[in-house]
């Protein structure tokens, strides 16, 4: 092989640098020993529930407005979803007890989520379709 000195690697080096005899280098660690791609995987289990995601903007206004769903909740929350599919809605209503939250249906996301204190005039938008549970 011919070494160049001129600042620029010639294929050979190249070759031997990068694709041949090189190991693959471990992916870093937290302190916790956890990988980048377990902890993004864990990130994304935790926004899914069932079928449903639930969007950034929605964790923000659960945790914003204190709401906790229960597991019924949740279940009532993607039996309305699967209902609102099955009638073809795009972007329904959903309201479980006194809760309401916006679902994108073709996404299985929820958009946005409330309870009955910022439902006071009871004025929704951008829906095509409203499931009661």
């Amino acid at each position: 092989m011919d070494v160049q000195n001129n600042g620029y690697l010639s294929i050979e080096q190249l070759t031997d640098r990068y694709l041949t005899g090189a190991k693959r280098a471990e992916s870093p660690k937290t302190a916790e020993g956890f990988s980048f791609q377990q902890i993004l995987e864990q990130t994304s289990a935790q926004k899914t529930v069932g079928n449903l995601r639930f969007s950034k903007h929605a964790l923000g206004r659960l945790n914003d407005r204190n709401i906790e769903l229960s597991a019924g909740q949740l279940e009532r929350l993607n039996d309305g979803a699967r209902k609102a599919e099955q009638k073809g809605i795009r972007e329904s209503l959903v309201i479980v007890d006194q809760l309401a939250f916006i679902v994108n249906v073709p996404n299985q996301t929820v958009v946005t989520a409330m309870d009955s204190t910022e439902t006071t005039e009871n004025v929704f938008t951008n829906i095509n379709g409203a499931v009661i549970i």
